[in-house]
């Protein structure tokens, strides 16, 4: 399911790069989803980026973690139908906060993958906390520390604001993709824990 949701947001973000109508349609507008029950908006946002840089990145990073993540459900007995639940679960996870805040702002959208993957890639963690993962592509920390100090970093840019990067996604799709993991089998929440102390 990886590459199948790869392939549909990839072609989708382009699709939607030189067509403003597609591209309005699609985003995350919580005036017209509460106001105009266009609830469909919080799943097809995820499948509109601004540009190629925006797109790549996500994409980037979603093909990192989110075959090693589905290859786990898999192998557990959990199914591609987990790993669609986790991925699509963190997308609505990572937008609610927004349309409650924004649901009377007519100028406010927001569009990306980037709540999805951040549930995929903090899912990753929570399985194995210790794994490096490269900041920047370059520097090797423990996903953990990793984690720790994203989370940290979400929190204070939303405070400041005006960056034009939806940061509260990024927040609340990573602590779904914390929290999903022991929904599927509480049992992994005393793994985790062992991991954590074992290190």
């Amino acid at each position: 399911m990886t590459y199948v949701i790869l392939i549909v947001t990839v072609i989708v973000s382009i699709a939607c790069f030189n067509n403003y109508s597609l591209f309005n349609k699609l985003s995350c507008n919580p005036y017209r989803m509460v106001h105009s029950r266009e609830w469909y908006r919080i799943i097809s946002h995820g499948f509109v980026h601004a540009d190629w840089t925006h797109l790549i990145v996500n994409m980037f990073t979603f093909l990192s973690f989110g075959l090693y993540v589905e290859n786990q459900f898999v192998a557990w007995g959990f199914g591609s139908s987990s790993f669609l639940i986790l991925y699509f679960g963190g997308m609505v996870a990572a937008s609610v906060y927004d349309v409650w805040k924004y649901r009377n702002n007519q100028y406010y959208s927001s569009i990306g993958a980037s709540g999805a993957v951040s549930s995929v890639l903090f899912t990753a963690i929570f399985l194995h906390p210790w794994d490096k993962i490269y900041f920047f592509a370059i520097v090797p920390i423990p996903g953990i520390v990793f984690g720790f100090i994203y989370l940290l970093y979400c929190q204070y840019m939303a405070k400041r604001d005006g960056d034009n990067i939806n940061h509260n996604a990024h927040f609340y799709g990573a602590v779904f993709g914390l929290i999903f993991p022991v929904l599927l089998e509480p049992r992994l929440l005393q793994m985790f824990i062992q991991q954590l102390l074992r290190h």
